[in-house]
């Protein structure tokens, strides 16, 4: 088993990084296509053969460093009965989103490990075959609550801002919730076999500096106090440049990171301690397979001797991505 993204998350890299692909297992693939005509987004999610099955795709096409589970950040919602369904072309919907000035005691019965059994049996199936390290996941708890509140993806994000800034102990009780159920999700995760777990921090981009340390930084690093002494902890946050120093103040064990940074000169604000993980641009693998190259040799080179370097996109791949384009950039890291 390749053990290169252990390797770089503690800091021992040596040789070529390590590469994995956020959403790698997704609509690009016309393997992944094939079964979503068969079932839907839910029912591979929520069932354990068809999560070990689609997680095993991309590993199987084009023989990526490490596998993520197949899953959604919005399976914790679920679990917590305010009902979630996928709508194609609008994406996920929250059929019964959390109401400012409501109680929030209904959410307080749910527990993770018994509504989401089947992700740890998901799980089992896929280590005992599996011929890489596997990254769990789950989403922070201000994106979770997020979608709760707004019943969808939100380009604002206004109902959960006003809820925010008028009643903060209410959205804070609602933060410290997730935050439970996260920890306890990843850590089910980890005991069914995961070797590392990344938060995803999606909408961290629509706080300001002040608020991103109220109601985001605090529950991420309750997070990674929980878990970081079992297994390795990632974190995602979109547009963490802008936050990157004091989100390497509560020491995950890796950064990921968008495009819009130099990885480089982020460096000199990030200790070797500490993993970064990123960074292409995804719609660079719509160009030429010259200009896929040229792109992801350009970080390359620039993280060269970089002992604790992850190769990622700098976001999740997008649904129509040329299939060869992946190939192109995963053996493009892998030669070097």
């Amino acid at each position: 088993m390749t053990q290169k993204i252990l390797q770089a998350l503690n800091g021992k890299l040596s040789g070529t990084p390590p590469i994995w692909i956020m959403r790698q297992a997704g609509r690009y693939m016309p393997e992944y296509r094939a079964l979503r005509e068969k079932h839907t987004f839910l029912q591979l999610c929520h069932q354990p053969e068809l999560i070990a099955k689609v997680t095993e795709l991309p590993i199987k096409a084009f023989g990526m460093d490490a596998a993520i589970l197949f899953s959604d950040i919005l399976v914790i919602p679920e679990a917590l009965d305010v009902g979630l369904r996928f709508e194609d072309a609008i994406g996920p919907i929250i059929e019964r989103p959390l109401v400012q000035g409501e109680s929030l005691k209904h959410l307080h019965g749910q527990s993770m490990k018994e509504r989401l059994q089947y992700v740890t049996e998901g799980i089992k199936i896929l280590k005992s075959s599996l011929k890489v390290p596997l990254i769990g996941f789950c989403g922070a708890p201000f994106t979770l609550a997020s979608y709760m509140i707004e019943g969808k993806s939100s380009r604002m994000l206004s109902k959960t801002k006003k809820w925010m800034w008028q009643d903060p102990v209410s959205f804070h009780a609602l933060l410290n919730r997730l935050t439970d159920c996260a920890i306890e999700f990843l850590h089910m995760q980890i005991e069914a076999g995961v070797e590392v777990v990344q938060v995803f921090e999606s909408w961290a981009s629509f706080l300001g500096f002040s608020q991103f340390k109220e109601f985001s930084l605090m529950y991420l690093e309750k997070i990674i106090k929980s878990i970081k002494p079992k297994v390795p902890v990632i974190l995602f946050c979109k547009g963490a440049s802008s936050f990157i120093q004091e989100i390497a103040a509560i020491s995950p064990s890796g950064i990921s990171v968008d495009w819009s940074v130099d990885l480089a000169s982020l460096r000199s604000r990030v200790p070797q301690s500490i993993a970064l993980q990123g960074n292409l641009d995804p719609d660079v693998l719509h160009a030429a397979p010259s200009v896929i190259r040229k792109e992801a040799k350009g970080i390359l080179n620039a993280m060269r001797h970089d002992p604790a370097y992850i190769f990622n996109l700098g976001h999740g791949i997008a649904p129509d991505t040329p299939v060869d384009a992946v190939k192109v950039l995963v053996d493009c890291v892998h030669e070097r």
